[in-house]
């Protein structure tokens, strides 16, 4: 089931991106970036301001089976530009459709708004990522140079799958 987040379920948002930003960045950052007490109360933070957003400033959706919330998904509206700003799946629930149920409901929501394109930032090292949003659309601005260690993608509404594909998430 995909619904909208609530205050309650701050506590297992933050726990759920903690495991799955540990799956892309162990190895290859300090632990105390992606983990730990101060990284989780800030996690945390940043997700109740999402969650308190207005509806015209954007949404955050969780995935819940069986009374465990097992992905999330937040997109933001300022100044005119769109950006999906997190989707997360905790990994025991890869390969479930998880993250194409989430992918669909943020669509929904654009179309509904009339959104015309959207951007997201994406690790360069979570290829399993990059790989489930180009099998929905997405797409690297060929005009963009790349910033740090993420890619900027972008995602035209009008032509993005809104249905599962083989993602992995």
């Amino acid at each position: 089931m995909i619904r909208t987040a609530l205050l309650e379920d701050l506590d297992a948002i933050a726990a759920l991106h903690a495991r799955a930003r540990a799956t892309y960045y162990r190895g290859r950052l300090p632990e105390q970036a992606y983990a730990g007490e101060a990284e989780t109360a800030r996690s945390r933070e940043g997700w109740s301001r999402a969650v308190n957003r207005s509806e015209s400033e954007g949404r955050v959706f969780c995935a819940e089976r069986d009374g465990q919330i097992t992905g999330v998904a937040a997109f933001l509206t300022a100044d005119g530009e769109t950006t999906l700003t997190q989707l997360h799946v905790d990994p025991e629930h890869w390969r479930r459709g998880t993250g194409a149920a989430l992918h669909a409901a943020c669509l929904a929501a654009w179309r509904r708004a009339g959104v015309g394109r959207v951007r997201l930032e994406v690790y360069e090292h979570n290829l399993r990522a990059q790989a489930f949003y180009a099998s929905h659309g997405w797409r690297p601005d060929p005009s963009a140079v790349p910033a740090g260690s993420h890619r900027t993608l972008w995602l035209e509404v009008g032509e993005a799958s809104g249905e599962g594909a083989a993602s992995g998430e």
